[in-house]
C-alpha cells in the first residue's frame, strides 16, 4: 500500500534523525505558544457565539442598539429592614459609583423619580386609595403633633394623646394598631443594645409604599475588559468595596446584591475555576499512572507526553492564526485534542512495544508499528477530523470555530505522533519487551464472546431499540441559569427577583410603530394564559385620575394645614425625651384598665417605663431610631398630597427614553407568570403564544428559546454531515461497504446508548454539555477503527490484543479527565463531564463487547 510504505518512510526517517527531529519540534513548539501567546486571545462575550445573520439574532441586535442601557449591566438590589434605609443606600451608592467615571460609563437609580413620588397614590386603586386617605385623616392629630415635633420627644407627647383619648373614651385604638406595635418594635430593639430606624413609610403609606416592593434597584455600566476571564471583574471589585463602606450597610441595617448578566458571566467564570487546581493535579497523577500501566516505562510516556504538548503548541498556533480569538466554546478545544490525540500516542507506542516482543531490532520494530498502526491512525485521525469540520458550516458560531481547531488538530496530531513519536522514542531508547504485550488474562474472552455472539447482539439490539425509542424524549434545558452555579451571590439575588413580574429577567420585548399600537398590541397579550403582566409607557400614566385626584384633593385640604410646620423645630434634648417619655406613661397608665387598651398599648407602656430611668445615650438612640427617617416621610406625604393630572407630555425624559424612541416606535414588555420562567417547557409555551400575536417579538425569553433550538438545529445538521463524511472517508479507505458498515454501527449504537441513559437518568441536554457529542464521533470512530483493521489483516483475537489494552488505557486516560470535569463546582462544567463519562463508556462497551460479538458472526476475510 503507498500510504503505508508513505508512513513507514515518515516514521523511519524521524527515528534516524531522532536528535535533530525532536530539537526541530522543541523549537517549534516554543515559538507556536510564543506566536500564540501574542495573537490568540480569548473573549467572553457571549452574543458573539451566535451568527449574526440568524433572525432573532437580527432582532436582538436591533433591541440592543435601540436600547444600549438595558445591555451589559452590573444590577446592585439593595434591601433592608426599612424601605427607607434601602432608598437612602441605593442613592448613597449611586453617588458614589458616579465618582468613579474610570471604572463606571454611567449609573442609573430607576427608583427614584420626582414624577412617580409625586403621582404615586394615582397608581392605587380607587378604593384603596379612598381607604388610605380615611386612615390617614383619622391620624391627623397625631400626624399634625408629629409635624410639629418630628422627635421622639413629639411622638411621645402624641402617645399621651392616645392615652388621654383613651380615658376619655374618645379613641378607636384599632387603627392605631400596626403603629404603636412597630413603635414597640424599636424601642425594644434600642433597649436591648440594637437600634433599628423605624419605618415610617410602611406607617403612613400603607397600599402606597407596597408598589415599589422590596427592592431598590442601581443600574451601572462598568468598563470591561474582554481580554479577561472576568471583564467586569475590576469593576465590581471596586463597587463592593464601595457598598461595604455605606452606613447601613456597615450596621447591618441593609444589604447590598450584585447581579445581571455581566455579574452572572464573571462568577460563572469564577465556579469553572474553582478547585481546577486540585482537579488539574489529580487528573495528571491518574493520566501519569494509566500512562505508565499502558506502556510500563517512563521512557515511553515522555515521549508522549512530549508529542501531545508538540501538537497542543501547533493546534495552538493555528487558532491564533485561523480564529484569532477563541470563544467561549472553541476555548475548549485543548480538552477536545487531549482526549483524543492522547489515543494516537498510546496506539503508537503500545503497538510499538508489540513489535519490540517480536523483533529485537527497534528500527524494524519502528517500521512494522508505523506500516500496520500508522495506517490506522491516519484513517482515525482523518475521520475525526473530518467529524469536526462538519460542525464549521453551521450557524452555531462557537461550535464551528471549535470544528475548525480541533478538526485541524485531529490532523496535527496525527502528523505528530508518525513525524515526532518515533524520534522521542528512538531518543530515549525503551527497552525490549520480553512477554505478549496485551491483556493476557482477556484472552480467553475471545472464544467466549464468539460462543454467546447472538445472545450479546440481541441484547444490544435491544438496547439500541430501546435508545431509539427513548431519543424523542431527550430534554433539551434551554434555561441557561441551569448551567450556573446556583449558591453565587448573583444567582440567589436573581432567583429571588424571579417571583415578581416587576422583576422577572424571562421577558419578551416588542417594538410598536408607535404608542398607539403599543397600547393595542398591549391590550391583545393582557388576556394571554402565560402571562402575568404587560407593561408600556402607558403603564407610568395613572388610570381613573378625575375620580383619584378628587379624593386626594379632598385629603389635601384636611391635611394640609397639618403637613405645614408652624415654626422651625428646637432639637430634642436628653432630659425633655424623658420628660416625654414620663408624661406619656402617666397618660397611658390610666388607659390600661381598658383590656383592649392593654393589648395595644401595653408593650409601649413596658418601654416607656424603661426609657424613664434610661441613660442620656439611650434615648438618644431612642430619639435616632424613632424619627431618622421621619421628616423624610412627612415630605414625601406632603408632596404625594399634590398629585396633578398627568399624561405622555408629563412622563420624565430618563423615564420616557426606556420606552420610547426618538423616531416614536415603542417598546411594549411581556412578563410571564412566575410558574413558566423555570421551566424550559414554560418559556417555550410563553414564546410560542406571545409571538403568534405579535411575530417579531424578541428580548431574553425569545433569545433563550431561539438560541437552544440554533444549537439543537446545529448540532443535528452537524451530526448528519458528520456521518457522511466519515462514512464517506471510510469507504475510500476500507473499500468494503460492508466494513464501513462496520465502524458506523457500534458508532451509531454507543450514541443510541449514550441518549437511552441520558433519558433515563436523566441528564438533559444544556448548552454546556452539548458538547460531549462531537467528542463521541471522535473517540468512537478511532476505536471502531482499529479493531476492524486488525480484524481485515486476520487478527481475530482481539479482546487480548495490544490494540484492547492500548484502547482501555487511552479511555481510562480520556476519562480521567472528563472525570475532572464532572467534579466541577460549575453546574454546567459538571454535567459536561457526566455526559462525556457516560458517552464514553458508551463507546467503550460498543468497541470491547458489540464490535467482537459482531465480526465473530461474519465471515473471516482473508487478510488485507
Amino acid at each position: 500500500m503507498p500510504i503505508a510504505r508513505l508512513l513507514v518512510r515518515l516514521a523511519d526517517a524521524s527515528r534516524r534523525h531522532a536528535a535533530l527531529t525532536v530539537l526541530g519540534g522543541v523549537v517549534l513548539a516554543v515559538l507556536a505558544v510564543f506566536y500564540a501567546a501574542g495573537h490568540l486571545g480569548v473573549s467572553t462575550d457571549t452574543d458573539q457565539l451566535f451568527s449574526a445573520r440568524l433572525p432573532w439574532r437580527q432582532s436582538e441586535i436591533a433591541l440592543d442598539r435601540a436600547f444600549p442601557q438595558f445591555n451589559n449591566l452590573l444590577v446592585f438590589v439593595i434591601d433592608a429592614r426599612a424601605p427607607e434605609a434601602a432608598d437612602a443606600t441605593a442613592h448613597a451608592l449611586a453617588l458614589r459609583l458616579r465618582a468613579d467615571p474610570a471604572r463606571f460609563r454611567d449609573v442609573t437609580e430607576p427608583d427614584r423619580s420626582a414624577y412617580l413620588e409625586r403621582e404615586g397614590l394615582l397608581f392605587l386603586s380607587v378604593p384603596k386609595l379612598r381607604a388610605l386617605m380615611d386612615r390617614t385623616i383619622d391620624a391627623q392629630p397625631f400626624i399634625g403633633q408629629l409635624v410639629a415635633d418630628p422627635s421622639a420627644r413629639g411622638l411621645f407627647s402624641a402617645l399621651a394623646l392616645i392615652g388621654l383619648g383613651v380615658q376619655r373614651e374618645h379613641v378607636d385604638l384599632a387603627p392605631y394598631a400596626p403603629a404603636l406595635g412597630a413603635f414597640h418594635q424599636a424601642l425594644a430593639g434600642v433597649l436591648a443594645g440594637h437600634p433599628t430606624p423605624l419605618s415610617w413609610q410602611s406607617l403612613l403609606g400603607g397600599e402606597a409604599a407596597k408598589l415599589a416592593g422590596r427592592y431598590r434597584f442601581v443600574l451601572v455600566h462598568p468598563r470591561l475588559d474582554y481580554g479577561a476571564l472576568e471583564p467586569g471583574g475590576t469593576a465590581t471589585r471596586a463597587a463592593r468595596a464601595i457598598a461595604a463602606d455605606l452606613p447601613f450597610v456597615r450596621d447591618g441595617t441593609a444589604r447590598v446584591r450584585i447581579t445581571g448578566q455581566i455579574a452572572l458571566s464573571d462568577e460563572e467564570f469564577a465556579s469553572v475555576a474553582q478547585g481546577m487546581e486540585v482537579g488539574l493535579i489529580g487528573s495528571v497523577a491518574l493520566i501519569t499512572l494509566w500512562l505508565l500501566l499502558a506502556v510500563r516505562s517512563w521512557r515511553l510516556i515522555v515521549p508522549i507526553l512530549m508529542t501531545l504538548l508538540l501538537g497542543l503548541s501547533l493546534t495552538l498556533f493555528f487558532a491564533a492564526v485561523a480564529v484569532g480569538t477563541l470563544n467561549l466554546v472553541s476555548v475548549g478545544f485543548g480538552v477536545l485534542f487531549v482526549g483524543i490525540a492522547v489515543d494516537f500516542s498510546i496506539q503508537f507506542c503500545v503497538r510499538y512495544r508489540e513489535r519490540r516482543f517480536e523483533f529485537a531490532d527497534p528500527a524494524e520494530a519502528m517500521r512494522r508499528t508505523a506500516a500496520r498502526a500508522g495506517v490506522q491512525i491516519l484513517i482515525a485521525a482523518v475521520a475525526t477530523s473530518a467529524g469536526f469540520l462538519a460542525f464549521v458550516p453551521t450557524e452555531f458560531v462557537g461550535v464551528a470555530e471549535l470544528g475548525l481547531i480541533a478538526g485541524v488538530g485531529m490532523l496535527i496530531a496525527f502528523a505528530c505522533t508518525l513525524g515526532f513519536l518515533p524520534a522521542a522514542i528512538a531518543l530515549f531508547r525503551p527497552a525490549g519487551e520480553r512477554g505478549m504485550v496485551g491483556f493476557g488474562w482477556a484472552v480467553a474472552l475471545d472464544p467466549l464472546v464468539r460462543r454467546w455472539r447472538r445472545p450479546i447482539l440481541a441484547g444490544f439490539a435491544a438496547l439500541a431499540l430501546a435508545g431509539a425509542i427513548a431519543a424523542p424524549f431527550l430534554q433539551f434545558d434551554a434555561n441557561p441559569l441551569h448551567t450556573k452555579n446556583p449558591h453565587t451571590e448573583a444567582m440567589e439575588t436573581l432567583r429571588d427577583l424571579m417571583g415578581s413580574p416587576v422583576t422577572n429577567p424571562f421577558t419578551i420585548d416588542i417594538l410598536a410603530p408607535n404608542i398607539p399600537a403599543a397600547e393595542a398590541l398591549a391590550g391583545k397579550l393582557d388576556g394571554l394564559s402565560t402571562v402575568a403582566a404587560v407593561r408600556t409607557i402607558g403603564s407610568f400614566i395613572p388610570r381613573d385620575q378625575a375620580a383619584k385626584l378628587a379624593i386626594v384633593a379632598d385629603a389635601a385640604g384636611i391635611l394640609g394645614p397639618t403637613l405645614t410646620p408652624l415654626a422651625p423645630v428646637v432639637p430634642a434634648t436628653a432630659g425633655q425625651i424623658r420628660l416625654a417619655a414620663r408624661t406619656a406613661l402617666a397618660q397611658i397608665t390610666p388607659a390600661l384598665a381598658n383590656p383592649a387598651a392593654l393589648a395595644a398599648l401595653g408593650p409601649v407602656a413596658g418601654d416607656l417605663r424603661r426609657l424613664a430611668v434610661a441613660p442620656d445615650a439611650v434615648l438618644m438612640a431612642a430619639n435616632a431610631a424613632l424619627t431618622r427617617f421621619l421628616p423624610g416621610e412627612i415630605a414625601q406625604l406632603r408632596a404625594a398630597l399634590d398629585a396633578r393630572p398627568a399624561g405622555l407630555a408629563d412622563i420624565p425624559p430618563a423615564l420616557r427614553r426606556d420606552w420610547v424612541l426618538a423616531d416614536g416606535r415603542a417598546r411594549v414588555q411581556v412578563v410571564p407568570k412566575a410558574a413558566l420562567s423555570g421551566t424550559s417547557a414554560g418559556l417555550y409555551a410563553f414564546v410560542a403564544q406571545v409571538r403568534a400575536v405579535a411575530p417579531a417579538a424578541g428580548g431574553p425569553a425569545v433569545t433563550v428559546v431561539a438560541t437552544s433550538r440554533t444549537i439543537v438545529d446545529s448540532f443535528r445538521s452537524a451530526a448528519l454531515y458528520a456521518l457522511a463524511a466519515i462514512a464517506a472517508i471510510l469507504a475510500l479507505a476500507l473499500r468494503r461497504p460492508r466494513d464501513v458498515a462496520l465502524v458506523l454501527a457500534p458508532l451509531v449504537l454507543s450514541a443510541l446508548t449514550t441518549l437511552l441513559v441520558a433519558v433515563v437518568v436523566p441528564l438533559p441536554l444544556n448548552y454546556a454539555n452539548i458538547i460531549a457529542l462531537p467528542l463521541l464521533l471522535g473517540v468512537g470512530v478511532a476505536f471502531n477503527i482499529y479493531f476492524v483493521m486488525n480484524w481485515r489483516d486476520g487478527r481475530y483475537a482481539l479482546l487480548g490484543s495490544a490494540t484492547a489494552r492500548a484502547i482501555v488505557f487511552s479511555a481510562l486516560t480520556t476519562g480521567t479527565a472528563f472525570g475532572s470535569l464532572a467534579l466541577s463546582h460549575h453546574p454546567g462544567t459538571a454535567s459536561m463531564g457526566v455526559l462525556l463519562l457516560v458517552s464514553l463508556g458508551a463507546t467503550l462497551l460498543a468497541t470491547l463487547v458489540f464490535v467482537p460479538a459482531l465480526l465473530a458472526t461474519l465471515r473471516q476475510p482473508n487478510g488485507g
